[in-house]
């Protein structure tokens, strides 16, 4: 049975789980699998921005409470057209905020409610990443900044104890849309993810490779990573990431 939804009130949303790839509706991001859809009006939400919370908090700021809130356009602080100044940028992903949002409006801060969902710590193989702000070069774009010159917001990255690992969560979001990117040229379902290749080995070795568990651990990492950030932790890509971000 379907559920309705402030943001689209005239038809019920109904859970769906097709495997390819979407923009959801409310907080106008990446999504895959699982989203609640009304067929008719091809609207989707992700499953947070579907049961969104009226106020929430996250380890990493804390005793700070962000309040869900939804904008219809990007929120400005002048009347210029295109100011990239004005925009709002997601302080994990470092994204632009373009529709629900988790705000704080004591401190300014915003998170897109999937990157809501990303945690403070995860221990893989023994290997332990902590979630930080961007301070050091990321093994993807083997910069110590996001590859986004209109945002000043530093974003988050994951660093592993051992020191061997850094992935900005920018950049894992940057890898999928590269990957879909490339795909369309070669799939008659150019959406499909199942088709893609994700480009992480060939970035990797020309950061200096490190053998096979090194491959493991990333893989397994960026998969975690990936299926929060595309709205669904349960996501059913494990055969798939892991032939994929590696291959």
């Amino acid at each position: 049975m379907g559920k309705t939804h402030s943001s689209h009130p005239e038809h019920e949303l109904e859970l769906k789980n097709y495997r390819k790839p979407y923009t959801c509706d409310g907080c106008k991001e990446h999504g895959f699998g699982k989203r609640y859809r009304c067929e008719e009006c091809d609207y989707d939400l992700h499953e947070d921005c579907m049961f969104n919370k009226s106020t929430t908090t996250h380890k990493f700021f804390k005793e700070s409470t962000f309040k869900f809130k939804f904008y219809d356009k990007p929120p400005r602080k002048c009347d210029k057209i295109n100011c990239n100044e004005c925009k709002t940028y997601c302080d994990a992903c470092g994204k632009h905020i373009k529709g629900f949002v988790y705000h704080c409006d004591e401190k300014g801060w915003d998170l897109h409610p999937c990157c809501h969902n990303l945690k403070n710590e995860f221990k893989i193989d023994g290997v332990k990443f902590q979630l930080g702000e961007t301070v050091s070069k990321c093994t993807w774009c083997n910069q110590k900044k996001i590859n986004d010159s209109l945002s000043r917001i530093k974003g988050w990255s994951y660093v592993s104890k051992c020191g061997t690992y850094h992935f900005h969560v920018y950049c894992v979001m940057e890898m999928v849309i590269e990957a879909w990117r490339n795909g369309m040229a070669n799939s008659n379902d150019c959406l499909a993810l199942e088709n893609l290749e994700l480009p992480i080995q060939r970035q990797l070795n020309r950061n200096g490779g490190r053998g096979n568990k090194y491959w493991r651990i990333a893989k397994v990492f960026l998969k975690t990573i990936v299926s929060i950030l595309l709205g669904d932790p349960t996501i059913t890509l494990g055969s798939l990431l892991v032939d994929l971000i590696i291959g």
